[in-house]
């Protein structure tokens, strides 16, 4: 009997404003294995969404998704962030607005970092958005898991995205 080689997943990690709809925007996609909604970037330890919309945390609504490289490229997961935000805006995304929604790559790799630097320099040098791109590009650091309610929110809900 042959053993089938089983493909060896990586992490990306996006913050492009309200976690529910960048879940959303990823979890159907082929070779994404898993999502989870959550927080990084703060100093506080297991903050809650309550904690998180203070403002004051410093923390970012992100997704966290597990891939297969060999089914969907890191690169593949650039260009859905971009079309999926407008990363102009600081701290802002439609009507939510506090640090907790600015646009940001968290890197897993010096070879995501190079491949996020490079897609955000693309981006700039064609002008494609007009404004300027206000995406940080910082290594990753702890995620905290959101909470169950959070989790595949707006597939609960039939939904595909949160505007009315």
């Amino acid at each position: 009997m042959l053993k089938t080689q089983k493909s060896k997943t990586e992490l990306a990690t996006f913050g492009a404003g309200c976690f529910w709809h960048v879940e959303e925007a990823f979890r159907t996609l082929k070779g994404v294995t898993k999502t989870e909604a959550g927080y990084m970037g703060g100093e506080m330890k297991k903050p809650s969404y309550k904690d998180v919309c203070t403002d004051r945390t410093g923390h970012v609504e992100v997704l966290q998704l597990e891939y297969d490289p060999k089914i969907i490229s890191y690169e593949k997961l650039l260009e859905i962030f971009w079309k999926i935000h407008d990363p102009t805006t600081p701290n802002r995304q439609g009507y939510d607005i506090g640090s907790q929604y600015r646009s940001v790559i968290f890197y897993h790799s010096e070879e995501q970092k190079k491949i996020a630097d490079k897609s955000k320099e693309k981006l700039t040098k064609i002008g494609v958005f007009g404004d300027p791109i206000v995406t940080e590009i910082i290594k990753t650091g702890k995620f905290w898991k959101a909470e169950d309610y959070h989790q595949k929110y707006l597939m609960k809900r039939g939904l595909k995205s949160c505007e009315v």
